[in-house]
């Protein structure tokens, strides 16, 4: 009796150009060797014309270098939302700064100085 074959259903995802993505290079990691996983951004989308697979062409943006032919199944969106997690969840009622990561502290204060620059002068 032979096993039914199975097939992994994968995420469809897109990307446009501009999204940061993780990125890792299969051959690379699968040998063991370093540097196979880098944040790039995405150039532009094609597709394929013997696969008809959509591919995509990062910047690798540790080294300005460009990547082509990117298969998806290795990407991953990086979302805004988790590079700005600290500052979302900055512990504001803390009197010590140094419970804030310094990208915390270097919005807040770019924001303060935004914002008293907006402030009518005092009196």
């Amino acid at each position: 009796m032979t096993q039914p074959q199975t097939q992994a259903t994968r995420p469809t995802t897109s990307y446009i150009k501009g999204d940061l993505v993780l990125f890792r290079d299969v051959e690379r990691f699968w040998l063991g060797l370093p540097g196979h996983t880098f944040v790039g951004r995405v150039e532009r989308s094609w597709t394929h014309a013997d696969t008809h697979k959509v591919l995509y062409d990062l910047t690798e943006l540790s080294g300005n270098r460009a990547r082509a032919g990117i298969d998806p199944d290795y990407m991953r969106l990086l979302p805004a939302t988790d590079a700005m997690h600290d500052i979302d969840t900055a512990p504001l009622s803390e009197p010590d700064t140094g419970a804030l990561t310094p990208a915390a502290v270097a919005w807040l204060r770019q924001h303060l100085r935004q914002d008293a620059a907006a402030l009518p002068a005092q009196r």
